[in-house]
């Protein structure tokens, strides 16, 4: 229905429950996703960043292009790679293993209870400094942090990565100086799931592509949903000037903001190529005036 909804909210009397007609039910969608949007912090900080796109369009090196930018800002960035298919991320940033995975802290039986050593993760609030090192890389000013990934056969669904993450993302205390990124799954299921539901920012990559662009509005549609107070694209691998300005249109025709263009880079290609950083490049010119929109408060217009 494009909206959420969670048991600690209070009854909005919006109808969902005695709704028996799907014109009930999207009027009592339409009051949710109103009641949500209009309860969204609104205090203009950004402090959690989600990054979401289809399969493909490069969200990886968006994540990690705009981290560098958030670095060069002088804020303390926190990744958290919640992605359970993509294996190569913690190497776009140049560390040579990825960090012990915070799954690893869960039970093997089927409710994914704690184990020995996740007591933290069972407080009210957590701060980033209260993150164990041992699931955490570090290196000048970015800590790296992984939830989980999808390894073996009939390992079984991604619904206890999401469970965590959520649960992680509600507790986590982000103070001034610092942000977190979070490099989601590709496509909607995190959405359906409310993984996002606590992030002040969404970016979402999307390419050249009819199929992109549909999944873009789909993701904008159910984070409207949720109640992000700052939604946007950020249109990547993009040939040219004119396509930019074509994908900007067909984007705002379906709801969804176009925050800056990616342009092609054979850099970044090789660098994601060979599973590296790409280093400085156009592709992370463009990302810094993107995020230098974004800390400036001038994507926020409508």
């Amino acid at each position: 229905m494009g909206s959420a909804y969670y048991d600690d909210e209070p009854c909005i009397d919006c109808g969902m429950c005695s709704a028996n007609t799907s014109e009930e039910m999207v009027e009592a969608s339409r009051k949710i996703r109103a009641y949500l949007k209009m309860h969204a912090a609104k205090d203009g900080a950004i402090r959690r960043i989600a990054v979401a796109g289809k399969g493909g369009v490069g969200k990886s090196t968006i994540v990690n292009l705009v981290a560098v930018s958030l670095l060069a800002k002088g804020l303390r960035v926190l990744v958290l790679d919640t992605d359970e298919s993509n294996p190569g991320l913690f190497r776009l940033f140049g560390f040579e293993k990825e960090p012990v995975p915070l799954m690893t802290l869960l039970g093997k039986g089927p409710a994914g209870t704690p184990g020995p050593g996740a007591e933290w993760l069972a407080r009210d609030q957590i701060a980033i400094g209260d993150i164990p090192d041992r699931f955490v890389l570090t290196a000048n000013g970015l800590k790296f942090l992984m939830v989980g990934k999808i390894d073996d056969p009939f390992q079984g669904c991604a619904c206890s990565i999401a469970d965590l993450t959520r649960d992680l993302m509600e507790k986590l205390m982000v103070n001034d100086g610092e942000a977190v990124l979070v490099d989601v799954e590709a496509g909607v299921e995190s959405f359906g799931r409310g993984v996002e539901r606590n992030v002040d920012t969404l970016l979402i990559v999307a390419e050249p592509s009819y199929e992109s662009m549909a999944v873009a509005a789909k993701i904008a549609f159910m984070a409207g949903g949720m109640g992000i107070s700052r939604i946007g694209a950020v249109l990547n691998k993009v040939p040219s000037a004119q396509v930019a300005r074509r994908m900007t249109e067909e984007l705002e025709k379906k709801g969804v903001k176009s925050l800056g263009a990616v342009y092609l880079d054979a850099a970044v290609s090789e660098a994601a190529f060979e599973g590296r950083p790409p280093g400085n490049s156009r592709a992370l010119e463009d990302v810094g005036r993107i995020v230098d929109g974004l800390l400036s408060g001038a994507t926020d217009k409508p």
